[in-house]
């Protein structure tokens, strides 16, 4: 088996045993055939000849080539896993990414609006909507349900009409890995949600002939499921005109929400199950953000700060 054949092996591995999304493959994708190519300069072909060294060199290259800490640090895991699946399956004798190190990523924090300018910004969508435009309702719909639950845009658009419980206020959604989770909603969401599904979606839903047989709970003017893309314009759009920097797509409603909770009390373990984080130290970050806010909050307001 040469190194080409390895790679397809191993991304229909991830895609169907791991249940890895798409975005992931596709990354893992870029990062391997990069690495492969740089083998084959080499004249390595072979999947048992990848040694340390090689993936090294590779790495050494790339930060030659003045990538970004974090893209040096995703290429190392990339290839930590596609040598590990390698000895696995023993077509390497020993697993030589088990000892391939690589600096750690740069951890940002992330970008958090305030409860007040949220608020504001919802009750303007809510004031849009208000006139029975469906894109108009459906969009404040999209916003209230993307801070309520802080879920991920790739989670809001896959939802199904089933995974909605409007009577208990709860979706259920497929994040990361193919876990299933379920998380609340509230109030103000729910009125905007109800009034999405009772009258905007049903108009956007006939506009295509024959009428869309999606399931999906939110689309587009043309009937079809919404994409990532059209989610993010219009969360951006909504957060462009609030003081602050760093990223203004549906993460930052996220960050916000989880921010929020943490704000008000909420436990850690709590909001990690709400996120849907395998691991409590990637919701730790929302932490570091809360207690920036604090000391924010103490050298503005306290005499003597």
């Amino acid at each position: 088996m040469n190194l080409d054949a390895a790679l397809d092996e191993y991304l229909a591995h991830v895609r169907t045993e791991r249940g890895y999304s798409a975005h992931t493959v596709t990354a893992y994708r870029a990062d391997l055939v990069e690495l492969i190519a740089f083998a084959n300069e080499r004249g390595i072909a072979d999947p048992a000849e990848i040694e340390l060294g090689l993936l090294r060199d590779w790495l050494w290259v790339a930060t030659e080539r003045g990538l970004a800490r974090a893209s040096i640090a995703r290429r190392a895991a990339s290839a930590r896993g596609f040598t590990s699946w390698l000895h696995r399956r023993g077509h390497l004798a020993a697993d030589p990414g088990a000892r391939l190190k690589a600096p750690r990523a740069q951890r940002t924090l992330p970008r958090v609006v305030t409860q007040q300018a949220l608020a504001e910004a919802l009750a303007a969508l809510g004031d849009r909507a208000a006139g029975g435009d469906p894109v108009a309702v459906r969009d404040a719909a999209i916003a209230e349900l993307l801070y309520a639950s802080a879920l991920r845009v790739s989670e809001l658009v896959g939802l199904d009409l089933p995974d909605v419980d409007r009577r208990r206020r709860m979706v259920r959604v497929t994040g990361k890995g193919a876990k299933e989770r379920v998380v609340p909603y509230g109030a103000p969401a729910a009125r905007a949600l109800d009034r999405y599904l009772d009258i905007a979606r049903p108009a956007l839903a006939v506009v295509v002939d024959p009428p869309a047989s999606t399931a999906a709970v939110f689309v587009g003017v043309r009937g079809g499921r919404l994409g990532v893309r059209s989610v993010h314009r219009q969360v951006a759009a909504l957060l462009s005109s609030i003081p602050g920097t760093g990223p203004s797509g549906p993460h930052a409603l996220r960050h916000s929400a989880a921010t929020h909770l943490l704000d008000g009390g909420a436990d850690l373990r709590a909001v990690q199950e709400f996120l849907g984080h395998a691991s409590l130290g990637t919701t730790q970050i929302y932490t570091h953000v809360s207690a920036e806010r604090l000391k924010q909050s103490y050298r503005t307001a306290h005499p003597r700060a």
